[in-house]
Formats: C-alpha cells, structure tokens, sequence
C-alpha cells in the first residue's frame, strides 16, 4: 500500500490545478500546495526531526496546521496533533509521553505552549507568535526531493484519546491504517471526484483528520474553519459551494437553529454525515428535511479504529448504528466475558468488540501494556460499548460500560432514558448519570436543557406512559444551562457527577404553577 506522502504526490500529478485547500482568502491548488509541503517538510528536516520522531501540534484547523500535517507525512516524521484548548499541564503529559522533538503552535496557544514546553529540550515553530522557528522560516528550506520515505507500515500520526477520565493515551496509527480509514470514508460516504467538504473539525481529531485526508485521494477540496461558528459555517457553505459536511450532531443542531440558517442557499451540500455521538431522532429528521440529502450517514467509530459500523440510511432508522464497515467484522458478546466467542442473543445487550484484523486498525497504546491487555484481546478490540443487534443484524447502541448505573442491584442504561426523555417537546438536551446514594447506590438522575418551564412531575408522567421500566425512571431532575461535552460531543458525564455545571436559574425554588408560568 502506498504511504501518505506518495499519496499526496499523486493527487498532484494527477490534477494539479484542482482546488486543494481554501482558507478565507489563502486558496492552494494540488501543484502549488504540494510544493508547499514539500517546502515545509524540509524544513523539518533541516530543524532536526527524523523519521519517527513526534511532532506535537497545537494549532487550530488552518491550512499552516493542514500542511504540517502532510509535510510529517512526506518525510516519516509522526504528526501529534492535541487540543489547541489543552492546558499547559495536559501539553506537558504529552511532550513528555510521546518523547516530542518539537512543537508547533500559533499566538492563540502560545503561552500554554511555553509554559509546558519551558522543562523540555525541544524545538517550538511558531506558525504566530515567536519561536525558534517560523512556518515561513520552514517554507524557506530546501524542499524536499521525493515522498515516499515513509513505508506503509511507519506511524503516521499520534492521537490522544479524550481522557475524560484522566490523561489520554497515545493512539499510535500507521500509513496505512490511515489511507485505508480515508478509503473506507469514500466509499461509506459515496464520495465522488472534486468533492468539496467542510473542514471545522478538528484536524486532533479522527473526524478532522478523516476529511482532510480523504480529499486528498479524491482531488477535493478541504475548506479551513478555525473553529465553528454557526453564521460563517453558514456562509462558507453557500460561498464555497460545500458539496459534503461530516460533523457531530451538536453542529447540525446549532445550525438549524441559527436565525440565518433558511436565508442561506445551501443546496450544494448533498451527502450528510455523523459520528462522535448519537443523533436524537427528532434533530436526525429535521436536518434530512432541511437539506434533503442523497446519502446521510451514521459512523459509529473510534481513534483506536476508525469505523466499526455505518448506517448509509440514518434517517430511515433512527438510532441505527448499522452494519460493519467496509474493512471491519464486529460482535456483541457477554457484558464482563472476555471471550470473544461468547455472543449474545439477537436483541440482548453486550459489549461491543472490533476486529483488529481490520486495515484501519491500530496495533496497540503507545506505551501502555497495561491499557493494551484490558481492551485487546485475541485478535478482537473491546470497546468498551454497548448495544445490541436487531433482527435485520443492525447495531444499536446503549452507551458506556463505565456508565452503567447500578441501583438497587439493577443495571440502568443512561442512554434508554435520555431516548425517552428528548422526545418530550420541551427538552432540548438531556443526559443522564447516576448520583452516589445511601440507600440504592446510585440514583438515576437526569440533567435537563429545556426549551421553557416543566416540571419534574411532568417528565415522571411522560417516562411513565413509555415504555421505560419502572426501576429506570429517574428520581430526581436537575435542569442545566447546559450539557457538558467534549470538543467533539462526547457528554462529559464525570462533571455532571462531580457537580461541576450550571444550574438554569429559571428553575430555582420554583413552585409547579410559578414555573407553568415561565416563558
């Protein structure tokens, strides 16, 4: 298989005067950006990074962090790529576990990156601000003469997992593991020549990097969004004739509910995609409505492996994770077995597990044999989540082995009552944990976003005409200014937990008939 910078090489030789990457008024074509990785990867070489060394980036999605990100490629250097909102505590953990010979940032992040970067011998490139180098110092270098130094099987790029739960682990993957992923995402998406995609997430991310690369193999066009915003996502889809987005579904509710979003001409977008988290179902058929798509997909993934299942008609099932990916097997075996060929029954709910047989497959944590044993396991990855398969053998998911609420001896999963509870007219958000109890443990405690005043008695009667057992209904309300998430959707369930949110005020000491009143 090819590696990375050759594949980069050919898209220019192919079309070398197609469109390869916008960013507001920077526009590069195939052939002038391909010589200007060139350019910046050797400079790299001549800053003293060899291949196999890490490369940390602190960067926003720009077209400076989009082309360092190839120049790593071309010359076998790994691209790490981390939060450009990480900490300087959190930057340092990573300088410090992937053994970074330098670190690239911009003015926005320059001061965190200082202060981690303050105890480590290594080289900072300043794409803003001041640093041992510039990215036109690198520019500046003598490009490098061919790509390909890489092999198909070099690591290609390190990301870090969220680490919701405490530092992150280095998610080494290769090459080839990479091209294929970008293949898979063609194929699962029906991509076609000179596709034109949206690129606002995260380059630090899977998503990010997904659609970076794959424009590549397809001579599209990536468009740079530093960071989302709803009225310039708008806007750059209507002026950059956007043909494709892949987001997290809090992106498509933020904009469908923006004031310009039916003013704007968006009919250049033809193929929806989403991962990170589920799709509620009513936003899933507002946003077909709205765009009315030829092809809108679910992609239920990880770093670790980027598919494990696609549902190419999301808005036709709602909930479907679907069916295996293109270079994927997966199964639903026992909760807590660690055999691979203890299956469930159809319908019966288990771990999910991932062959690790799959091209798109990682080979295991950097540096963490001890994370390496929890989770693979003869030639099978556990991931942690759960669901189950229906009759038609597609996938559903029911959330997260550590999120499993135990009350009173009984397993709860949040992610049944959070369906339940979104579709009461008046929640906007919802998202369920369970609280430390004396008496059963946990109670299951739901966290609202809600449009105007309901009471908890109102949500009781709605959970109890459904079909929700009577045990999973949730004992107690608390209503939130917001849910907390991750940069990519994820909620953060621990904070919800540990207390650390905003309390909607409206909702404060308010009597059942005080709040039926409440706009």
């Amino acid at each position: 298989m090819l590696d990375l910078g050759t594949t980069l090489l050919g898209a220019a030789e192919r079309y070398p005067d197609r469109e390869a990457v916008v960013d507001g008024a920077t526009r590069w074509t195939y052939g002038g950006w391909f010589e200007c990785v060139r350019q910046v990867a050797g400079g790299l070489v001549e800053a003293g990074l060899r291949p196999g060394d890490h490369l940390v980036i602190v960067l926003k999605n720009r077209w400076q962090m989009a082309a360092l990100h190839w120049a790593c490629q071309l010359v076998g250097v790994i691209a790490t790529p981390i939060n450009w909102r990480a900490k300087s505590e959190e930057i340092d953990f990573v300088l410090r576990d992937a053994d970074a010979k330098a670190v690239a940032f911009e003015m926005s992040t320059e001061i965190t990156v200082k202060e981690a970067a303050s105890a480590h011998f290594i080289t900072s490139i300043a794409v803003s601000g001041d640093g041992d180098l510039s990215l036109d110092d690198l520019i500046a270098s003598k490009p490098v003469t061919v790509a390909g130094r890489a092999r198909a099987e070099d690591m290609s790029v390190m990301l870090y997992t969220s680490g919701t739960t405490g530092l992150g682990k280095g998610v080494p993957r290769s090459h080839q593991a990479e091209r294929a992923a970008a293949m898979a995402h063609i194929v699962q998406n029906g991509y076609r020549l000179g596709e034109r995609t949206l690129g606002v997430m995260p380059l630090y991310h899977t998503m990010g990097i997904r659609s970076l690369l794959s424009m590549a193999l397809i001579n599209g066009c990536f468009i740079c969004q530093s960071h989302f915003d709803a009225e310039e996502t708008l806007m750059l889809i209507e002026c950059e004739r956007v043909t494709a987005l892949f987001l997290v579904p809090t992106l498509y509710h933020d904009l469908m509910s923006h004031e310009s979003f039916s003013s704007r001409d968006l009919s250049s977008v033809r193929k929806l995609g989403f991962a990170g988290a589920p799709m509620e179902g009513g936003l899933l058929q507002r946003v077909n409505e709205a765009f009315n798509p030829e092809l809108f997909v679910n992609h239920y993934g990880s770093s670790e492996i980027y598919t494990f299942t696609v549902e190419p008609h999301a808005s036709e099932k709602p909930g479907s994770a679907g069916k295996a990916g293109v270079n994927q097997r997966i199964r639903v075996i026992k909760i807590g077995s660690k055999d691979p060929e203890d299956h469930v029954s159809t319908g019966e709910t288990g771990e999910i597990i991932a062959d690790l047989a799959s091209d798109e497959a990682f080979k295991g944590y950097w540096r963490r044999t001890d994370a390496d044993e929890k989770v693979l396991r003869d030639g099978w990855y556990f991931t942690g989540d759960i669901g189950w398969l229906d009759n038609h053998g597609d996938l559903f998911l029911a959330g997260r082995i550590d999120d499993m609420i135990i009350t009173g001896g009984e397993n709860v999963s949040p992610a049944e009552i959070e369906k339940i509870l979104s579709a009461h007219p008046e929640v906007i958000e919802v998202a369920v944990a369970g609280l430390a109890d004396e008496r059963w443990g946990q109670q299951v405690t739901a966290f609202i976003k809600a449009r105007k005043a309901v009471s908890p008695d109102e949500l009781d009667v709605f959970c109890r005409g459904s079909a929700l057992a009577d045990f999973k209904r949730p004992r107690n309300y608390v209503f939130v200014t917001a849910i907390p998430k991750s940069p990519v959707g994820k909620v953060l369930r621990r904070l919800l937990v540990s207390g650390d949110y905003e309390v909607d005020k409206r909702f404060l000491g308010k009597t059942e008939n005080e709040m039926a009143t409440l706009a």
